[in-house]
């Protein structure tokens, strides 16, 4: 997917409707629903196996993925705006919410991710915020130093504002 030209067309999917997807532990797609499917442009066969990193576009901040995963991966929920890319070019926003989900011992077996339709007020919230982030990223040579230089940017843009992500998210 990384060779896929960006359309610049916006898809949207109804407010009644939901895209769920289910990876493994290491991101790996096992199981994505009709919504998703479509939204994402794949068939059942191109998606289940593969990262789902394969839906991830450009304009996504890598730090706030990080964020994502240093959370689902202590246990706890969080929710983000995201942006996606379609297997056509396509983008679409969606209000995700990802969980873990636990075997009878505790462990963590897979993520279960559960998006809806975004405020459009909020997804131009958080688009700006997300260029600011991008910015910060992709003025390092070195990808690692950049990241790690937005996801310190986010920490202290929240703890500015003095409420976790999950509040920020809801406040946009």
């Amino acid at each position: 997917m990384a060779n896929v030209h960006l359309t610049g067309v916006e898809k949207t999917f109804r407010p009644d409707e939901i895209i769920v997807s289910k990876t493994d532990t290491t991101g790996r797609i096992i199981y994505a629903n009709e919504v998703f499917l479509r939204m994402a442009g794949f068939t059942e066969a191109e998606i289940l196996g593969k990262p789902h990193s394969i839906i991830r576009h450009p304009e996504m901040p890598r730090c706030v993925f990080k964020l994502l995963w240093d959370t689902i991966n202590t246990g706890a929920e969080i929710f983000a705006y995201v942006v996606n890319r379609s297997k056509n070019g396509d983008h679409y926003w969606v209000l995700a919410h990802v969980t873990p989900t636990f075997d009878a011992a505790g462990k963590i077996v897979s993520f279960h991710s559960n998006r809806r339709t975004p405020r459009p007020e909020a997804v131009a919230k958080a688009a700006a915020l997300y260029a600011e982030l991008r910015a910060i990223e992709n003025g390092h040579s070195d990808r690692k130093a950049g990241l790690q230089a937005s996801f310190s940017a986010m920490l202290s843009k929240l703890e500015g504002l003095g409420v976790p992500y999950d509040e920020f998210v809801f406040a946009l």
